[in-house]
């Protein structure tokens, strides 16, 4: 029997036809073939919500060879991706090959030989509330971003966009945003101690409290006080407490968590990790392995993980790192609540497949995601960590010190993953920082006291990974939406990342306003919230998709009617800077592009001079001096793809580039300015590739 099988990539399909007969073809769609006209509205407001779909531009030709096939084909399966998304395509799919037969849905979770043999026995009906709950989130969007985005053009300036998500992504940037400029710093200090035993041995403790409570130093008076009371008195350890602490490893990642430690750890933005991660999903040649699915779906909100995969594993554990790597039971991990559990964690398809067996027929982002994906997995099984933690009280006089220390005594999941932390989180349990043996009523000697002052920060921006976070946390969106949101942001000209953190333009400051003061529900975190959880609730086949439409569409009407007729136009003017157009003489300003803010003449179109913000790092340009080129300043610049280096502000005329960073001092051979060859490095080398004494 001739079967036809439709998936939606070209790659899926190649690596799908290798694990069947010659009975079966192959095609890939290309994604979505029908979707709403994007110059019309494409929504039947009077019809229930009605949507109006047409085949996109371009698909024409795709969907006529589908066509071809379908006629030669006994039965069609329709084996797009398994998420709401995945089921929407095969629906579309199916109304446009006219596709009679009820079960003509398959799906897997990983493309091996094993699940697609399997799966293609197995057709089911599709899951009309999968497609119902996509096609709510289509017509919502569009109903949002098509009434939206004319108010905008109409009050702010032409080309802007509003979207139910990305809006209240923005309000998060924006409200840290004033966070900071709001916050007012509070100095306090702190005072650690320098004790020895009588055997010589040093270490420090900190001052912790004063008469049984808490103690604050507010200036440098009561630290001075402090040192004044404790200095002269005597030192005794009053009590010693020794646990053992246990560290468990984190569950194998969602979505969500795989872009927060891919952001961590790999420095790769959320669409970059999720594109990678569809190649990994999708399928690779493996040399004489063939060609093989190395994770499981990359779209996936669950923690659980199947069976047959946890003992494979364990088994893999065991053999590899003994059996005081494996704990005595399976580790089971509780899913966020609303988390798909049809769908598994992010996983290899085989943990037998190990990074470095693959590595030779991996790019460099391949093999660096598909190892963080492992080892992740992998240490999700393993035993915990095991610390001997100890904690020290020393009193003096009515002031108590604290000492503490812990020693790594078993390593566990740690000897293959450590998770990665958010710059803001201060919390290191992995170093030993061992303590001297200690009794209580020893005596101790002060051999110094330090006094640091200190000022409270306020909140970290976000960077991706934290921003991810936050979005899953609040429940605004997906985990397919986390990246496209992120991207979209940028493209819109309402956020910029400056050193990998978001910073929110003027413009998007005067959006978020507008849309806050006109729709205040629409950006309230909460209610997006809820929406979401309505939107799983159709999904779960419990709410009606039109229904959930009708009780938005309602009060946003009305607010946006009233937006119209009440809201003043606003005038976006753009920043000034103190840098002097060299062709006109004006006083440039500041505009964002595709590859970040530049400077632009204010005089355009007459006059299109533009120029790069030069982020002068305080360095003079050796290259410049020995070639007698006035006023030369090393620079940091960025590539077209967002990566940093330094040049000279001379460039064109100067072509000094490092990728690392330059410092004043010259290299004796060749004059050139010297840099670190690694951040924090004190230690600077010649870059210079053309130097005899150079390492560059």
């Amino acid at each position: 029997m001739a079967t036809l099988i439709i998936v939606e990539s070209p790659a899926k399909a190649k690596t799908i036809k290798g694990f069947l007969g010659r009975n079966y073809t192959v095609k890939a769609s290309l994604g979505h073939v029908r979707d709403l006209p994007r110059s019309k509205f494409g929504i039947d407001l009077e019809n229930n919500f009605e949507p109006r779909y047409i085949t996109i531009r371009g698909k024409g030709p795709v969907l006529k060879e589908l066509r071809e096939a379908a006629k030669k084909a006994d039965r069609i399966l329709l084996a797009t991706d398994p998420d709401r998304e995945g089921e929407a395509i095969a629906w579309h799919l199916a109304e446009a090959l006219n596709i009679q037969d009820d079960k003509c849905r398959i799906d897997f979770h990983e493309i091996t030989k094993s699940q697609v043999r399997q799966s293609v026995k197995e057709p089911r009906p599709i899951a009309q509330p999968l497609v119902d709950a996509q096609q709510a989130r289509r017509v919502l969007d569009r109903i949002v971003g098509y009434k939206l985005s004319p108010l905008l053009w109409a009050k702010v300036k032409p080309g802007l966009s509003a979207g139910r998500v990305q809006s209240v992504a923005v309000k998060l940037i924006v409200d840290r945003e004033r966070e900071i400029e709001a916050f007012v710093p509070e100095e306090y200090w702190s005072v650690t101690a320098l004790l020895q035993t009588g055997r010589g041995e040093q270490f420090e403790a900190k001052l912790l409290n004063k008469a049984g409570k808490k103690i604050k130093l507010p200036n440098e008076e009561a630290a001075r006080q402090v040192e004044q009371d404790v200095t002269p008195a005597s030192w005794v350890v009053s009590d010693v407490k020794t646990t053992t602490r246990l560290r468990n490893p984190a569950a194998p990642f969602t979505t969500s968590t795989m872009q927060q430690e891919a952001a961590r750890k790999l420095g790769f933005a959320a669409k970059r990790t999720m594109r990678v991660a569809q190649q990994l999903y999708e399928g690779l040649p493996l040399g004489k392995l063939g060609t093989h699915g190395l994770i499981t779906y990359m779209r996936t909100d669950a923690t659980r993980v199947s069976p047959e995969a946890i003992a494979e594993v364990r088994s893999f554990i065991k053999e590899t790192h003994g059996a005081d790597y494996l704990p005595k039971k399976p580790r089971q991990f509780a899913s966020k609540k609303g988390a798909q559990q049809a769908h598994e964690a992010i996983r290899p398809t085989s943990v037998l497949l190990t990074p470095e067996q693959v590595k030779p027929h991996l790019s460099r982002d391949q093999f660096r995601l598909y190892k963080l994906i492992w080892d992740r997995f992998v240490a999700s099984q393993m035993s915990s960590a095991k610390f001997d933690a100890t904690s020290v009280d020393i009193a003096v006089q009515d002031y108590l010190f604290r000492a503490t220390g812990s020693r790594l005594i078993f390593p566990g999941f740690l000897k293959i993953y450590v998770e990665g932390k958010d710059e803001n989180d201060l919390e290191n349990e992995l170093g030993d920082r061992l303590l001297p043996a200690l009794e209580i009523d020893e005596v101790l000697a002060l051999q110094k006291l330090d006094l640091q002052q200190h000022f409270t920060q306020p909140p970290p921006r976000y960077s991706e990974a934290s921003l991810v976070k936050t979005l899953e946390e609040e429940g605004i969106g997906r985990p397919s939406t986390y990246a496209p949101i992120i991207d979209t942001i940028q493209e819109r000209g309402y956020v910029y990342l400056e050193e990998k953190r978001f910073r929110p333009t003027e413009l998007g400051t005067i959006v978020v306003d507008l849309l806050s003061e006109s729709f205040p529900q629409l950006l309230d975190v909460g209610f997006t919230a809820a929406l979401e959880t309505q939107l799983d609730q159709i999904e779960e086949g419990a709410l009606s998709w039109q229904s959930v439409i009708s009780d938005f569409y309602g009060p946003f009407a009305q607010d946006l009617e009233k937006a119209h007729e009440e809201l003043e136009r606003i005038t976006v003017q753009d920043q000034e800077s103190d840098v002097i157009c060299d062709k006109c003489g004006r006083n440039m300003v500041y505009k964002l592009g595709r590859f970040g803010r530049f400077l632009a003449c204010p005089g355009y179109p007459e006059c299109k001079n533009t120029k790069p913000i030069l982020d002068e790092i305080g360095v003079e340009c050796a290259l410049c001096k020995q070639e007698n080129r006035p006023d030369g300043k090393l620079v940091r610049r960025r590539t077209r793809n967002g990566r940093f280096f330094f040049g000279c502000s001379n460039y064109p005329e100067c072509t000094f580039t490092s990728w690392q960073q330059p410092v004043a001092e010259v290299c004796p051979h060749c004059g050139r300015n010297m840099a670190l060859r690694k951040k924090g490095s004190e230690e600077p080398v010649c870059v210079n590739k053309e130097c005899p004494g150079g390492e560059g």
